[in-house]
């Protein structure tokens, strides 16, 4: 008979998140998790098979936080610019969360059309915000969606890595100036 779990799944995973957030996803080992648990690392085998499984629902854990982020962007009027402040945001306030996510090296490089159904399981429901909002065939928000998500990103890693920090009224601005040009030229291509 397998010994009687110490901690549940879920206090083990908030555990591994909290030291993910505040030293990264490498911290995360078996003796952390029983430090921080008041424990031996014994406990936390119980439960997990290994650490593999244990990243892997830290990971899932990460991904509903940020999706909170998004949700909230999708509130926003565009949508599809409070995505993009909410995904800064997210960066941010959650620095070791988004290099989880969104700055880890990749099994196998994606193509710019394939990156973004890669890395967020947001992307069909930003994609058509855009779509419907401006009113573009598929392709052009498609490109709009991309380029705009290149220049989001670049600001999201520049403060997730402490390079540099805007405000919210900076980002918002950059964001705006950015779009609308590459609107303009989409229309003026059209």
């Amino acid at each position: 008979m397998p010994p009687k779990a110490k901690f549940t799944k879920e206090e083990i995973i908030t555990a591994a998140l909290e030291i993910t957030r505040k030293d990264g996803i490498e911290a995360v080992t078996a003796r952390e998790l029983g430090n921080v648990l008041n424990s031996s690392a014994r406990p936390i085998f119980t439960v997990f098979k290994n650490m593999d499984e244990v990243i892997s629902e830290v990971l899932k854990a990460a991904r509903k936080f940020y999706n909170e982020y998004v949700r909230e962007g999708m509130k926003e009027t565009p949508a599809f610019k409070g995505v993009g402040m909410s995904y800064i945001k997210f960066a941010m306030r959650e620095e070791k969360l988004f290099q989880l996510l969104f700055m880890r090296e990749q099994k196998e490089v994606k193509d710019i059309d394939n990156v973004l159904a890669a890395i967020d399981e947001n992307y069909e429901i930003i994609l058509n915000s855009v779509r419907d909002l401006y009113k573009l065939n598929d392709d052009d928000a498609l490109g709009l969606y991309q380029n705009i998500w290149i220049y989001t990103h670049g600001i999201a890693t520049l403060c997730a890595t402490k390079v540099c920090n805007f405000t919210e009224e900076e980002v918002g601005r950059m964001l705006t100036e950015v779009f609308t040009s590459l609107l303009i030229k989409i229309k003026k291509d059209a």
